[in-house]
């Protein structure tokens, strides 16, 4: 497997991927794949942080993006979605994109990383409780799945309420 920055060729396998991952039987296309899209179109997707998992085919497998976000007024990462092909799950290709995008945002200079997740997967990773940081949810009643991980442009000042991008607020 191998990780690298999407490439607008990608586009159709990652929107594929993440349909599938996100796929709830019903036959409905998944919001994740049309908050993927609105996204891609508007001024707070972030290309250096969209990155795929590619397979020794290179066919892409997983995709996690990161996207402009807001503490107050202090501009931060969103982390999500994060998509693997159903048939590889559990064997580290979203550990591993996670992994990836925490050290390009890091090296990006963003203060933290926030998502709505999992706290049993997502504390591997340092993530806590938004509130444990002064962070609040857009919605109170996400408690504990609403994550922050800091970095190393981390001040303590970076508090109060988390704003996503209009895309996730439009969902």
């Amino acid at each position: 497997m191998l990780l690298r920055r999407e490439v607008p060729a990608d586009e159709p396998a990652v929107e594929s991927v993440v349909a599938r991952a996100f796929a709830t039987g019903d036959g409905a296309e998944p919001v994740e794949v049309g908050l993927l899209r609105a996204l891609r179109a508007g001024p707070d997707w972030l290309p250096r942080l969209s990155w795929v998992a590619v397979d020794a085919q290179d066919r892409v497998v997983g995709h996690a993006v990161c996207s402009v976000a807001h503490v107050g007024s202090a501009p931060v990462v969103a982390l999500g979605p994060v998509a693997v092909r159903p048939r590889l799950q559990g064997r580290g290709t979203g550990t591993a994109l996670v992994h990836a995008l925490l050290g390009a945002a890091d090296v990006l200079g963003a203060p933290l990383v926030a998502l709505l997740g999992e706290p049993a997967f997502y504390g591997r990773f340092g993530f806590v409780a938004g509130t444990s940081l002064g962070v609040l949810p857009p919605e109170p009643s996400w408690g504990p799945y609403f994550q922050v991980r800091t970095l190393t442009a981390y001040a303590p000042r970076v508090r109060g309420p988390f704003q996503y991008a209009p895309p996730f607020r439009d969902l």
